[in-house]
Order: C-alpha cells, then structure tokens, then sequence
C-alpha cells in the first residue's frame, strides 16, 4: 500500500512539474520551442508593470503636494520619467534554461500633464478640486526593436497615449503647514510591440496598458524651493499577445494582463517666477507573478527605480 502511494506520488511531481514550469499558452510546444515560448510570455509580463511605472511616474501634478487653491489656477508640465530596464536577448532559441541579456536601456517616457482648479473647497483646503490630464508622447523612433500600434492616435510621428483625473484637497498650504492632497487617474496608452519575427527575431511581444493611478501626496514651499512627496497604488491591465515562429508560420497567443504595485516618491523643485524646475525620484514596488524564466541580469521579483525630470509652468 505504502509503496502504490509512493509511485502515484512520484508520478504526479513527474506531470505536474512540466506543467508548472510552462505557461498555459505554451502547452502546444515542447523542448527548445516550449522554452522560448515561456520566455515570451513571462518577458510580457515582466514588462507590463515596468512600463506601467514609467507612464504613471510619482506625482501627478509635479512638484506640488496640495490643491491648486482656486478655479482659474493651472500648472502644464512637460516632464521625462526614466527607468532602466534589461531587455531579454530577441536572439534567444531555447538552447539553455536562462534567457541572455539583450539590451540594457535607460527608458525615457516624454509626456505632457496638466492641472486646472475647478472649485476651491473650505477655506482649510478640504474638498478643493483641480482637474487633471496628460498627454504620453510615444516616439516610434528612439528606442531600437520597439514599434508602436499602426492604428494608435498620432502626431505626426508621434504617437500618444491620454490620461485623465482628479485630485481633492485635504489641507491648503498655509503658514507652517503643508499642503496635502488624494488624486485618483486613469491613462492608456496604445501596443506596443518588442522584437519582429520578419526581422529575423525568435519571438516578439506586444502590449497595451490601461493604469490606475492612487496617489496622497504632501509638498511645501520653502522661498524658492518646493518640496513634496507622496505614496501611491497602481493597477496595471492590459492584453498581451506573443509571436513565436513555427515550422509552417509563425504562431500568436494572446492573454490579458492584469497587476498592481506601491510606489513612493518625492519632489524637489527650484521656482523662477511662474516656472518651476522640477525633479523626481521614485520607487516601485516588487512582485512575484510566479515567473518560470530565469532571465539574465533582470529579478523580475524585485522593484525598480525610477527618475523624473520637468519644466511646471503655472498660476
């Protein structure tokens, strides 16, 4: 009796194993090509949050901490985040059990953002309302092996992807006191695709990202320097669609996506006049989504870093 247990048992790790470390979509694969199919898929799903982290940044309205104060009062600010990322090797063919390291990018977001009072709330600051927006602009040409969506919304060569948003005040700075602020927003930005299998690439990778964006931020003015800084939650879906190649063409999978992660930040700003010079730095938290691939260089459990660099031009 003891012996039978022994076998099913041993015979279940034996099934189940090969299962765990293959993605469901992989299943019509085996060997060299179920790896790199693997590959793919957890490549996508690792890049999703970093990409999700790099559109949201920190701050939603740079450098601030509190409402705006009144209706008629605005902020424009264009800004660059940036976070290094290490990009998995497109020439990988399944050969090993690590996916070498392909490129190794300091990945810039250019995006505009805007702020507008709507209503300026009790004298406290409490319930005062600015209306928020942002533009992500999305060069088809700056980073090599990337593409974007045909269809996506353009100008000119760039490509754009659009926020919107409120933030309600808690307290208006005053005196010794802070300013400090919720803000809830929600930005998309179009597929974007890694690698080509045209181009001779053993896999490609596409995806798109809807994110939510909670932020409680806090900020002072100190003479000509401001400072803020917050804490934040953001959701991350999206659909994310693989290409590997096959003997007779190549083959597509498509899954959705759908993570979350904390970030915290803060703000340091030099003020000249009605323009502001901003940075950022920031952290996003890790997670583990039970990634099978070992990818060279690139914990996919682990947070990143990220910077942010902008021009606040307001009343």
């Amino acid at each position: 009796m003891r012996t039978a247990v022994l076998l099913c048992a041993l015979l279940s790790t034996a099934i189940v194993s090969p299962v765990l470390a293959q993605a469901a979509e992989c299943t019509p694969f085996s060997g060299d090509a179920e790896r790199v199919c693997t590959a793919a898929v957890d490549a996508t799903r690792a890049f999703h949050p970093l990409l999700g982290g790099l559109v949201s940044g920190g701050n939603p309205v740079f450098g601030t901490g509190g409402p705006l104060g009144s209706p008629g009062r605005f902020a424009i600010t264009p800004r660059v985040n940036a976070m290094e990322i290490v990009l998995p090797d497109l020439s990988y063919d399944g050969s090993s059990n690590t996916v070498p390291a392909g490129d190794k990018v300091f990945a810039p977001a250019p995006l505009i953002e805007a702020a507008v009072g709507l209503y300026g709330g009790l004298p406290s600051g409490l319930l005062a309302v600015d209306v928020l927006g942002s533009a992500q602009l999305l060069p088809t040409s700056v980073l090599d092996h990337f593409t974007v969506d045909n269809d996506a919304r353009r100008i000119g060569d760039v490509a754009l992807g659009l926020g919107y948003g409120l933030r309600v005040g808690i307290l208006k700075e005053t005196g010794p006191l802070p300013g400090v602020a919720v803000s809830v927003m929600r930005r998309d930005i179009p597929t974007i695709t890694y690698g080509s299998i045209a181009d001779g690439d053993e896999f490609q990778y596409s995806v798109d990202l809807h994110a939510t964006n909670l932020r409680l931020t806090v900020g002072k003015q100190l003479g000509v320097i401001g400072l803020a800084g917050g804490i934040g939650w953001d959701k991350y879906t999206g659909n994310g669609l693989i290409r590997v190649p096959t003997a007779l063409q190549p083959a597509d999978f498509g899954f959705r996506l759908k993570t979350s992660r904390a970030t915290a930040f803060l703000d340091a700003g030099l003020g000249l006049g009605v323009v502001t010079l901003n940075g950022e730095a920031g952290y996003q938290t890790g997670k583990d989504q039970d990634l099978t691939t070992d990818f060279e260089d690139f914990d996919t459990t682990k947070g990143k870093f990220y910077a942010g660099l902008g021009l606040r031009v307001g009343l």
